[in-house]
């Protein structure tokens, strides 16, 4: 394996050189702590006193030291039961950021003629949100179930089926990453995929390049660009600008 790194914080894994963003046709993001600073879910649960019960949860699973996805988000969810849904607007308003670099990627990749997809196992409360605000054209994940009133809805501590399965884990990342550059009429080497956790490796493992934020060891270490500091439009430098 050939290992270089470009500048300061930013290692290549067997690139191939002289590439431009435009020899790519979709760019896949995974959402927390990859597009936004924050993992939604422990900051949802902060509201319930829980945030170091579920943070606990959410690294073990990020770091890929739980298997079952499924059943470490269904726990996690469990223990949200209650939470308003006014606080997942606080949660949007106050602690959630996009990443520095996250917007100038974003319009890059468009300008460079590539479709944008956000596949997250985080909430539509918060995916749709930030898919609206940078453009972004396709994007999938989890469903929060509520309950109540209009004027005082709260979490029922369980997620919604959808059309296309229950839970977007990383099987079902892949599986959308596939069907969506089917859907354009794409090769998945065509497809860049960016994440930051174990869930994101099946989708980094099929697409034409693989790019790890600020990861986990074990994304960092079999990602083709690995972005170790500064923002994401640090994927910029590893293409050719003509």
């Amino acid at each position: 394996m050939q290992i270089t790194e470009l500048s300061p914080g930013l290692v290549l894994r067997n690139c191939k050189p002289g590439q431009k963003l435009s020899d790519y046709k979709l760019i896949a993001f995974d959402m927390d702590s990859t597009l936004i600073n924050i993992e939604c879910v422990d900051e949802i649960a902060d509201a319930a006193g829980r945030k170091a019960e579920v943070a606990a949860i959410t690294e073990a699973a990020m770091r890929g030291e739980i298997s079952d996805y499924k059943e470490s988000l269904r726990q996690r969810v469990k223990l949200l039961k209650g939470v308003s849904v006014s606080h997942l607007e606080q949660v949007y308003a106050h602690r959630l950021q996009l990443n520095p670099g996250a917007a100038e990627l974003v319009v890059a990749c468009k300008k460079a003629g590539l479709k944008v997809l956000l596949v997250s196992g985080g909430f539509t409360f918060f995916t749709d949100r930030i898919r609206d605000r940078l453009g972004i054209d396709f994007a999938r994940s989890n469903v929060l179930e509520t309950e109540g009133d209009r004027d005082g809805r709260a979490l029922t501590g369980r997620m919604v089926d959808q059309p296309w399965g229950d839970i977007c884990d990383g099987a079902e990342k892949r599986r959308t990453l596939l069907e969506v550059s089917t859907l354009l009429g794409l090769q998945p080497s065509q497809c860049i995929a960016m994440g930051d956790g174990a869930n994101d490796l099946p989708m980094m493992g099929v697409a034409g390049l693989s790019v790890a934020y600020h990861a986990k060891p074990k994304v960092r270490e079999q990602a083709m660009v690995s972005i170790e500091s500064g923002g994401l439009d640090r994927l910029l430098e590893v293409f050719q600008s003509t």
